[in-house]
């Protein structure tokens, strides 16, 4: 397949982008500098984009997203929600144009669109709630209309915590009480999801692209902690995560979401690391694999 990939450098994206390669796929970046060979040009803040190059694709992929600041000042909420809704329209609207249309877009969303539930299993059919995060992966998600009405396939890949890379430095301390569940994936496995997705048709709208064993906190950390060969890095009580991350801290850390990839087993994807002990020492060797010194 020929795909398009936008956000190709980011941690999802570069494994993403390596693994589409390795199997076999040709691989174009959308990238907001000068493009070089191989890559097309966009600006979303600009509403820019290389219309004419867009034509082809067999495939999008969109992981694009700006940087999550730590506080969610007003203005902070104001320009993520105006990025995302910028960002996932453009290319949408573009795509839905083209005279030789791709089949599928695949785009990033979050399973922060789900309410902080407890221990309620979440599936691709649960409400979501109000809260700004997830108004901000449900205008995404609207955000790509255009897209589905041109008669282009439409994935939506809810994503939890994603481990891999230099995110594994920080999974070794509690939040709060440990009791709020965890959702999770491996990155890796996250690519090959995102690869299963391109290629089974029957997948379309929201996609829950978690593992299917979550876990509290505390088991989450205890498992971390042993499977990476870490010290615990202690207990960081709700006072101290409210004051320091304050609403970010509230959904992305203490937030209790117990989500399950039901429409991914039922269209018959098989995990390859769905446990978080394995899942942790596949991306531990994939770090050090990547750090390892090159051959002259």
């Amino acid at each position: 397949m020929k795909i398009l990939v936008a956000g190709s450098h980011g941690m999802i994206g570069s494994a993403v982008t390596r693994h589409l390669i390795e199997c076999g796929h040709e691989v174009v970046r959308l990238v907001r500098k000068a493009p070089l060979e191989g890559e097309l040009y966009w600006d979303p803040d600009a509403g820019s984009i290389d219309a004419s190059g867009l034509e082809g694709f067999d495939a999008v992929i969109l992981l694009a997203s700006m940087k999550w600041p730590m506080r969610w000042t007003r203005k902070a909420k104001e320009k993520l929600r105006a990025n995302r809704i910028a960002t996932y329209r453009l290319l949408a609207e573009s795509l839905a144009t083209c005279m030789r249309k791709p089949r599928v877009l695949v785009c990033a969303s979050g399973v922060g669109v789900y309410p902080s539930s407890g221990d309620q299993i979440l599936t691709e059919d649960t409400m979501p709630c109000s809260s700004f995060l997830s108004a901000v992966d449900r205008d995404g998600e609207t955000a790509t209309a255009a897209a589905e009405v041109a008669g282009i396939r439409v994935v939506h890949l809810r994503i939890p915590q994603v481990i891999g890379g230099a995110a594994l430095q920080y999974v070794g301390f509690q939040a709060g009480d440990g009791q709020q569940w965890i959702s999770w994936v491996g990155r890796d496995e996250l690519a090959s999801i995102i690869e299963f997705v391109l290629t089974t048709e029957r997948l379309s709208g929201p996609v829950n692209a978690v593992s299917p064993n979550p876990l509290r906190n505390t088991e989450f950390v205890t498992t971390a902690t042993r499977a990476l060969g870490l010290k615990p890095g202690g207990v960081m009580p709700n006072f101290i995560v409210r004051l320091v991350m304050g609403e970010m801290g509230e959904e992305f850390m203490l937030a209790s979401r117990r989500a399950q990839p039901v429409k991914l087993l039922a269209a018959g994807y098989r995990f390859q690391y769905p446990e978080l002990a394995c899942a942790l020492q596949h991306e531990k060797e994939v770090v050090n694999r990547d750090l390892a010194p090159q051959p002259a």
